[in-house]
């Protein structure tokens, strides 16, 4: 469900050109759909109407404050990694009872930074960092709850190695066998331990592999309660999955399936009067935005052509990082008219009559500097404008200046106005950190 379609062979992002964007914005750029962000928080919020939980979306998918603020308008709250991501989310609007502040290393700074915030919920990580938490409550004259975060030793056996955080081997999480000593009465002075927070990675397209783990948090919560200790929260993490091919749209469980599922799964605790909070990321983000791209080059390899474009991994970091595929298409296509899914050839081998395996990379000085190897494509030449699809996801919020090359520009279309989130990086941002030191 997104709003990224083709009109007389042009593509438009809701009721706009992006031909037009490149023009007032130049490229690369990102661009965001803000009713698609609309329609994805009501997707999931229905998805998991049956534990009315905290949606609390993940900054760091996609932590432009426009983006954030617009979430917060359909009542989400955040979850947030950092102290910077903190600052962002106040600075978005969003209330401090509706943040939960995860990540594995968190400073004294940004707890204090936190806990002075008034943030809902941490969901810790370590033992260390409980007491961690504890000291700097005490400092702060401050009480606070906290979610032990469990590593349920529950793998995805479809999710990137980079990105799957649930089994044994990763540095997240508190080993179950360890966990349950900490929500002893008493343990902590300043802290409030009243919930189990567990994060299996991202995407996870199995609805199995969530339901393994809450079978495990379910045990664990009867054990913590049968020793006396107290469950107020559960959390139940993020990672669910979007589409970045149409083909997976036939291949996967709809949000609404799995939504369904895990609620039905998690109802006897939802009867013993548990709350719940779920942190979805790119099942809202991944797909309410595109990269524009242009064409610098087109060139003869030794055994395909290699078309050049102006964004490179430090825009767009996943292919390189993840291996990830995304659709590729000319923003220009014909008199084709549609959903960009439906687009012949999008995303296969050189299988489309009249295309050309083409090699899609960027102008990094590094090898692994692509989008696409070998994708079938319509004949290009230089000026063309691309579209990266389904990039609202760890897109922007991965970029970076190497090869001193600044971030590109975003744009939020909403119907047929367009308005610039983000100004793109000058040669002189590059280098104003630095200017102290000559």
């Amino acid at each position: 469900m997104d709003h990224f379609h083709y009109v007389n062979g042009e593509l438009h992002i809701e009721g706009v050109p992006a031909s037009a964007i490149a023009e007032a914005h130049g490229s690369p750029v990102y661009v965001y759909s803000a009713q698609t962000f609309k329609d994805h928080c009501s997707v999931v919020r229905s998805a998991f109407s049956g534990l009315e939980p905290l949606i609390c979306f993940s900054v760091k998918s996609c932590s432009n404050l426009a983006v954030l603020k617009l979430l917060v308008e359909q009542g989400c709250g955040l979850d947030v990694v950092s102290g910077g991501e903190l600052y962002r989310a106040l600075q978005a609007g969003a209330a401090p009872e509706k943040i939960v502040f995860a990540g594995v290393g968190k400073s004294r700074e940004e707890l204090t930074y936190a806990i002075d915030a008034g943030v809902f919920l941490f969901n810790a990580e370590s033992e260390g960092e409980l007491a961690r938490i504890d000291e700097v409550a005490r400092a702060a004259g401050k009480r606070v709850k906290a979610a032990v975060r469990v590593n349920p030793d529950v793998a995805d056996a479809d999710t990137h190695e980079k990105t799957s955080t649930g089994g044994r081997q990763t540095k997240f999480g508190v080993p179950l066998l360890r966990a349950e000593a900490l929500f002893e009465r008493n343990l902590y002075r300043h802290v409030d331990v009243v919930g189990i927070h567990v994060h299996l990675g991202s995407p996870i397209a199995a609805t199995a592999t969530y339901l393994a783990a809450i079978d495990k948090v379910e045990q664990l919560a009867d054990r913590i309660e049968a020793s006396g200790g107290k469950i107020e929260f559960i959390n139940i993490g993020g990672g669910f999955p979007a589409h970045y091919r149409a083909s997976e749209a036939r291949e996967y469980c709809s949000l609404g399936e799995m939504g369904a599922a895990i609620c039905d799964r998690l109802q006897g605790l939802k009867r013993r009067g548990k709350h719940f909070i779920i942190e979805p990321g790119r099942s809202i983000s991944a797909n309410a935005g595109i990269l524009l791209t242009s064409v610098e080059y087109v060139k003869q390899g030794w055994e395909r052509k290699i078309a050049i474009v102006d964004a490179g991994m430090n825009v767009l970091l996943r292919p390189t990082l993840y291996g990830a595929s995304h659709a590729i298409w000319p923003a220009s296509f014909g008199a084709f008219d549609g959903h960009w899914s439906a687009l012949p050839g999008l995303g296969g081998t050189n299988d489309g009559e009249g295309f050309d395996a083409i090699d899609i990379v960027g102008p990094i000085c590094e090898t692994g500097d692509y989008f696409a190897l070998g994708r079938a494509m319509p004949a290009l030449d230089g000026g063309d404008l691309l579209a990266i699809f389904s990039c609202g996801a760890y897109g922007m919020s991965m970029a970076s200046q190497y090869n001193s090359r600044g971030r590109p520009a975003e744009v939020m279309v909403e119907k047929d106005r367009q308005r610039l989130i983000r100004h793109r990086e000058s040669y002189a941002d590059l280098v104003a950190h630095e200017l102290c030191g000559l």
